[in-house]
C-alpha cells in the first residue's frame, strides 16, 4: 500500500431541516478544514427541506471567497440520494462524508485525511460511546452484522456517514446508475485496502432524527437487496428445509394417530391450522422478497434520475479546483436564474 498525496479535499454534507445546527456546522466545519494544507471545498445539499435551511445555504455560498457550494434540490429525495448529489458537484483529491446534526464532531476530519493520506481507498469510522437509544442501537448492530456476512468486508460500524473516500471510488460510485444505492457498501465494493478510526459521538442538540421506524425498515431493505442475491438463496434453502420438516412432521402425525387415535390430537384441526399458518407465513416472507427484488428492477427499468438539482451556488473565487467549461456554463445559469 502506498502513499496517497491528496491536493484538495471536498467535504459533502447532505441537508435536510437542519437549520438550527447549520451555524453551528459551519463554523465547525471551516475551522476544522482550516487546520488541513489542502484545498478544501464544503458542498452541502439541501434535500427538500422545509424551514429555512435553502436560504441559509445560499446565504454561505454568496460569501465571497468562502468555501461552501449549495447544491439544491427540488424535494427530498433522501440521504443517500442527496449524497450522491454532492458527489457529482465536488472536485477534491479525497471526500469526505458528514451528518449536519453534529453527532458526529467535524474535528474529526483532519484524523480522517491523515489516515487517508496513508493509501487507504475507504476510510470508515466507528462511533464510540454511542449517544443513540436502546432501539436504534440494537437494530444497528444486526444491520452491520448481516452487512459483514454478506459482502464480506470487515467493518463494524455502517451507520456512520462519517467516511472518506478516494476520488477513484467516488468516481466508480458515479458510474453505478442503480436507483437503491448505500454509499457505504457500494464504496467497499471498489475499495482494495479499507480501515476504521474510531470517532467521538454527541447527543443530538437539535430537532429529532430524520429515520422513522418505516424509513429504517426501507433502510434494512435496501441494505439486504442492493448489493447481493443472498436472500433469494437463503429463500431457496429454508423453503427447502420448512418442505422437509413438513413432510417429516406429517409423518409423525400420522404414526401417532396410529398409536393414540384421533382423539389424542384433537381430531387434528389445531395441528391442520398450526402447519398451515407456518407454510403462510412462509410464502409471504417469499413473496415480499421476490416483491422487493421486483420493485427494485421495476424501478430501474423506468430508469427516472435519481435526484435532480434545481440550482448550485458557488462564491466567487471560492477555492476549488477549476471545473469543466460545460460545468461552469450550468453554474452561471443557474446563479443567473436564482
Amino acid at each position: 500500500m502506498r502513499p496517497y498525496p491528496i491536493n484538495s479535499v471536498s467535504i459533502v454534507i447532505p441537508v435536510y431541516n437542519e437549520a438550527q445546527s447549520l451555524p453551528e456546522l459551519l463554523r465547525r466545519t471551516e475551522t476544522a478544514c482550516a487546520q488541513l494544507t489542502q484545498t478544501v471545498e464544503i458542498i452541502l445539499v439541501d434535500d427538500g427541506s422545509r424551514d429555512n435551511s435553502a436560504e441559509l445555504l445560499q446565504l454561505a455560498a454568496e460569501r465571497v471567497g468562502s468555501p461552501v457550494v449549495a447544491v439544491i434540490l427540488n424535494r427530498n429525495y433522501g440521504q443517500h440520494a442527496a449524497i450522491m448529489a454532492g458527489f457529482e458537484q465536488c472536485k477534491g483529491d479525497l471526500v469526505i462524508t458528514l451528518d449536519a446534526d453534529l453527532q458526529n464532531p467535524p474535528e474529526e476530519i483532519p484524523r480522517l485525511v491523515a489516515e487517508a493520506m496513508k493509501g487507504y481507498d475507504v476510510v470508515g469510522t466507528v462511533r464510540g460511546h454511542r449517544q443513540d437509544s436502546a432501539w436504534r442501537r440494537l437494530p444497528s448492530r444486526l444491520i452491520n452484522l448481516a452487512v459483514q456476512r454478506s459482502t464480506g468486508v470487515a467493518m463494524s460500524d455502517y451507520g456512520c456517514m462519517l467516511r472518506a473516500y478516494r476520488r477513484t471510488v467516488v468516481d466508480a460510485m458515479l458510474a453505478c446508475r442503480e436507483r437503491s444505492t448505500f454509499i457505504p457498501i457500494l464504496a467497499n465494493s471498489f475499495a482494495r485496502h479499507t480501515t476504521e478510526v474510531v470517532v467521538e459521538h454527541a447527543e443530538r442538540e437539535h430537532g429529532e432524527s430524520k429515520y422513522s421506524a418505516m424509513r429504517l425498515v426501507s433502510l434494512m431493505f435496501d441494505l439486504v437487496t442492493c448489493m447481493t442475491t443472498t436472500p433469494l438463496r437463503l429463500l431457496s434453502i429454508v423453503g427447502f428445509g420448512m418442505a422437509l420438516l413438513g413432510c417429516l412432521f406429517a409423518v409423525t402425525l400420522i404414526v401417532l394417530r396410529l398409536i393414540f387415535g384421533a382423539q389424542w390430537a384433537g381430531d387434528g384441526t389445531f395441528v391442520l391450522f398450526a402447519v398451515l399458518f407456518v407454510f403462510t407465513g412462509g410464502q409471504f416472507i417469499g413473496m415480499g422478497l421476490l416483491g422487493e427484488y421486483l420493485g427494485r428492477m421495476y424501478s430501474d427499468v423506468r430508469a427516472r434520475p435519481r435526484f435532480f438539482i434545481e440550482k448550485v451556488l458557488r462564491a466567487p473565487h471560492a477555492p476549488v479546483r477549476a471545473a469543466d467549461d460545460s460545468t461552469n456554463s450550468s453554474i452561471t445559469s443557474s446563479r443567473t436564474a436564482s
